[in-house]
């Protein structure tokens, strides 16, 4: 008998989303991913839970009314994560038409199955203080809904979830080889540690790792039809002092957005550019960073330079291609493979998605290999993420409760716990009376009893997991500060 129902090779926001669906069915679930969590695309997306207003562009209704959709599930459902945003759209006529992109937010409206989000507006750009930051060139503007999330820890906290739901999570773990008969014989490499482990189903979630795991692993040919997309991003210190996010209209018919990001900076992208080579060694270029600051210094009044970058991060989708050549107009809906040879174990694999439709690729992962295991009904539709059993408008009331148990702490310093750990921020601060009670400090507002939770409960191993992955705090950390956290941790986990 296999050792597992279900073996998932990838630990991004596809493979957990399919582990925590299917644990949550009771199937006996195994993950592997062969660094840390979240290490690969999904922390390197534009943390946005969008619709993507430019794919109607392309035609592409079904996967924005699909994403449109997903939009207040999982705002309900992790609502410490993710938080409503409005986007302001300046008016170019000269790229595109005003009457276009107002039925297109019309449509946008229309198809968004919106309970909690407002709809789009018109913004006079001269007398509302989202033109103060723009050129005097734009007098005229819309104003539209989505989100923004960490995805990072979306990843994690689903982890998290099929973990407590029975899945077996294994992380700097490397499936070596998966030999197929009537079920998976998998190898695994545990920082040098062999062992194999058996199941009746593989499911491929590797993202831009999808074709080395077909040549490497299952020893097949590569998939014809993979095509990889670079995306980059920067973060620079913050442009404006309000709280909406802008689209901006690119020379080239791409859009890049400004973000506000993590209270003190500015997210800004992203690229759309094809790529080949290793997915681990993706970076930024100079002549990306370029690109996006050209944008945006076409709309801003402060000009903004590669050399302002604070933070730069770069990520491969790994798409589905039909044949079409621009990056750009590759499909970014999900596509799920199933080869079930006769007498042998079925083989999954798992195409583009976006962080917005990841529970619904779960959900259609889980319906492919239906056949294959007892019958389930999904339930991830109502479910709530660890930590967000509470209202999707219910942050202020429980900042404000913690402040008030734990009042030796700043504001700032609560505000972040929470948008991280939600109502387990309990399982952190515990019983303590004073900041001292947490431990050492480390840098900006980490301490010992955060590090030692996230050690504990999140597979934290090092001190990148916790300051890029965990938490963004690696902005506001200096070399001497990070030395400090790894050798704490290198000694915590001996």
């Amino acid at each position: 008998m296999p050792d597992f129902d279900l073996a998932i090779i990838g630990g991004g926001i596809n493979g957990v989303g399919i582990a925590r669906d299917a644990a949550g069915r009771g199937l006996k679930v195994v993950l592997v991913e062969q660094n840390d969590l979240a290490s690969g695309t999904s922390a390197a997306s534009s943390k946005l839970i969008h619709g993507g207003l430019r794919y109607l562009e392309h035609g592409a209704l079904w996967l924005v009314r699909a994403a449109l959709a997903e939009r207040e599930v999982l705002l309900r459902m992790a609502p410490h994560l993710i938080r409503p945003l409005r986007f302001v759209l300046p008016l170019d006529a000269a790229r595109r038409s005003p009457l276009l992109i107002r039925l297109g937010l019309l449509v946008y409206d229309c198809i968004g199955r919106r309970e909690i989000l407002p709809p789009s507006r018109a913004v006079d750009l001269l007398t509302d203080e989202a033109g103060l930051p723009l050129k005097r060139a734009f007098h005229d503007g819309y104003e539209y809904s989505d989100c923004f999330a960490d995805d990072a820890r979306l990843v994690v906290l689903n982890a998290v979830d099929a973990a407590e739901r029975g899945a077996t999570i294994r992380t700097r773990t490397r499936c070596v080889r998966a030999e197929r008969a009537d079920g998976w014989r998998l190898t695994l490499n545990a920082q040098g540690r062999r062992e194999v482990v058996t199941a009746r189903v593989l499911v491929s979630a590797a993202g831009p790792w999808v074709g080395m795991v077909a040549e490497t692993v299952l020893r097949q040919p590569p998939p014809r039809r993979l095509r990889l997309d670079k995306g980059s991003h920067i973060v620079v210190r913050r442009l404006y002092e309000h709280e909406r996010a802008y689209l901006l209209q690119a020379a080239d018919g791409r859009v890049v957005f400004t973000i506000p990001f993590e209270r003190d900076f500015t997210l800004i992208g992203t690229t759309d550019r094809n790529f080949s080579g290793d997915p681990a060694a993706v970076m930024a270029t100079a002549e990306e960073m370029d690109y996006l600051c050209g944008v945006v210094n076409e709309y801003f009044r402060t000009a903004i330079a590669a050399v302002d970058a604070v933070w730069a991060f770069a990520g491969v989708r790994a798409l589905y291609a039909r044949g079409t050549r621009k990056a750009q107009d590759v499909g970014r809906d999900y596509v799920l493979i199933l080869d079930r040879r006769s007498r042998a174990a079925p083989l999954l694999t798992v195409y583009g998605g976006k962080l917005t439709t990841y529970r619904r690729l779960a959900e259609a992962a889980l319906a492919k290999l239906s056949h294959f295991f007892p019958p389930s009904q999904p339930w991830t539709a109502e479910s709530r993420l660890p930590g967000g059993d509470f209202t999707y408008d219910g942050a202020p009331a429980l900042i404000a409760r913690t402040q008030r148990r734990w009042p030796f702490l700043t504001a700032d310093h609560v505000r972040r716990l929470i948008a991280a750990y939600g109502t387990r921020v309990d399982n952190i601060l515990k019983s303590a009376t004073r900041l001292d009670d947490l431990g050492m400090r480390f840098g900006a507002d980490l301490t010992a009893a955060e590090v030692r939770y996230l050690m504990a409960k999140e597979w934290a191993q090092t001190g990148d997991d916790v300051l890029w992955r965990r938490s963004k705090l690696g902005l506001r950390f200096s070399d001497a500060q990070r030395a400090m956290l790894d050798r704490f941790m290198a000694q915590a986990g001996t």
